[in-house]
């Protein structure tokens, strides 16, 4: 089965949904809807997207890191196997992520 959407949590809380719109090589690109523990990480994405905005590769990297480091999970929307290590970028309504 493949899988066309995903929750993105921290513990029980959730932080929004993704849903599949593209394959694109490495990265999975989605459109992404916050949910009620959104405002919780914001400015983590926030500071990813400013620093690679400024090609401040430096500061992207620590962003990502942090992002990492804030212990979310991608809950597959077909029950799979929750994915606790990858790389996710959030831009108002869109995301994409690798694994």
């Amino acid at each position: 089965m493949t899988v066309g959407s995903w929750q993105l949590k921290r513990g029980d809380a959730l932080i929004g949904t993704l849903t599949l719109e593209d394959v694109d090589m490495f990265w999975t690109d989605c459109r992404f809807r916050p949910g009620p523990a959104w405002e919780a990480v914001r400015p983590l994405f926030e500071a990813s997207e400013d620093a690679w905005e400024r090609d401040d590769e430096d500061a992207a990297l620590a962003a990502e890191e942090a992002i990492h480091d804030a212990g979310l999970v991608l809950v597959p929307g077909d029950g799979g196997a929750p994915m606790t290590d990858f790389l996710l970028r959030v831009s108002g309504e869109t995301a994409r992520f690798r694994a």
